[in-house]
């Protein structure tokens, strides 16, 4: 029997103590580890993740074996929001490996049930584990965060024609070229403005256009300027940590999933239907999992100060309406709070700073400015020195 969620006036909302913080942390590492223990990377990941997300810094070397039914007893008090948020750091670590052992997706399933947690994302772990890539990828669209997407939806992505799917691409759409396009004329410093810059210092091709990335996956980019980050893949991950983490739907957590496995595992051949593998960038070092450890701070903290929301979705957004916002109100309206010093030190770039572009990405600024006849122009961007 699961431990049962706390009654309304049981349930603990503050921030956990030192004690709590490690007790969860040795849960969840129990939870992840492989029989070895450990990986480098999962520790790496979790010793980044506890102080930007509690304010503990834990030591997970040699942690103290939990089982399931311990776990669940010092979450006894915490709602199903903050157990889940649990079980999707579980999966996070497991989603790191490659090969990513059966048992330790059978374990995560077993700490979710004792904690009363149904997670879309274990089956996709299980998939993994089972080589079954084809079927989690299809399992990524099925269960999680475009499950919910409906025509009402869609409307945000000012798309003209009819998308064939959530992901799908709108490259024969000449009112929506026009509206990206158009965002030239706003003035220097406001959201859209900065926005069309990012887009034409990487040659980036607008949305309704041949080339173009599905405007369902464009929407990421106005984060990119409202949050202050580059464009690499390092970024990528900052970038959806932090949409992941704004949003309370559940299945946003997917989107952070998404990218992992693409550009650390590999596990996704593709995915939002552009991005293709390009694994190895987590592992690369400690400085990723603070920066994405700092990311997940930032979204959890972003609220909207307009309509009251601690819940952000940011690719529901209507971002035309928000366009003509300097980057300051933007950040304001949402509450975006500044990158931590670990985080800037770690390498945590924006769209204008040397660091937050790729090379591929500058000689395909470089090209379109060719092609158009215009001064190439990177708004401050350069790759950065170990590019």
């Amino acid at each position: 029997m699961p431990v049962p969620l706390p009654a309304p006036d049981e349930v603990l909302l503050t921030p956990p103590d030192a004690g709590e913080a490690s007790s969860t942390a040795r849960g969840i590492a129990s939870a992840a580890a492989p029989a070895t223990g450990l990986t480098e990377v999962q520790r790496m990941l979790l010793e980044a993740l506890w102080p930007a997300m509690t304010g503990h810094a834990v030591d997970l070397r040699d942690p103290e074996p939990m089982s399931p039914r311990q776990l669940a007893e010092v979450l006894r008090h915490r709602d199903k929001q903050f157990r889940s948020r649990g079980v999707q750091v579980m999966l996070l670590c497991a989603l790191v490996l490659r090969p990513l052992p059966p048992e330790v997706a059978d374990r995560i399933a077993e700490f979710a049930a004792e904690l009363g947690v149904d997670e879309a994302m274990i089956g996709v772990a299980r998939q993994f584990a089972a080589g079954a890539l084809e079927l989690a990828a299809a399992d990524f669209d099925r269960n999680g965060y475009t499950a919910t997407w409906n025509a009402d939806d869609l409307a945000a992505l000012h798309a003209s024609t009819e998308l064939q799917s959530t992901w799908g691409y709108a490259i024969d759409d000449p009112d929506l070229a026009h509206r990206w396009a158009a965002l030239e004329s706003l003035a220097p410093g406001t959201l859209g403005r900065r926005v069309w810059e990012l887009y034409r210092a990487r040659g980036f091709t607008f949305p309704g256009q041949p080339g173009s990335a599905p405007p369902l996956l464009a929407q990421h980019d106005w984060v990119h300027v409202l949050a202050d980050y580059g464009t690499t893949v390092e970024s990528e991950l900052e970038v959806f940590a932090f949409i992941a983490r704004a949003n309370d739907d559940m299945r946003a957590f997917s989107l952070l999933a998404m990218v992992v496995s693409l550009f650390e595992t590999g596990y996704l051949a593709t995915g939002a239907g552009l991005f293709e593998a390009d694994p190895g960038h987590l592992s690369a070092g400690r400085h990723v999992a603070v920066r994405l450890s700092d990311a997940m701070r930032r979204g959890a903290l972003s609220r909207d100060t307009v309509d009251g929301d601690d819940s952000v979705d940011y690719l529901r957004l209507d971002w035309f309406a928000l366009a003509p916002l300097s980057v300051s109100e933007a950040r304001s309206r949402f509450s975006v709070e500044p990158k931590s010093p670990e985080a800037i030190a770690a390498g945590a770039v924006g769209p204008c700073d040397p660091g937050g572009i790729s090379p591929f990405q500058q000689n395909s600024g470089r090209e379109l400015a060719r092609r158009l006849g215009r001064p190439y122009n990177a708004y401050g961007a350069s790759p950065g020195t170990g590019e």
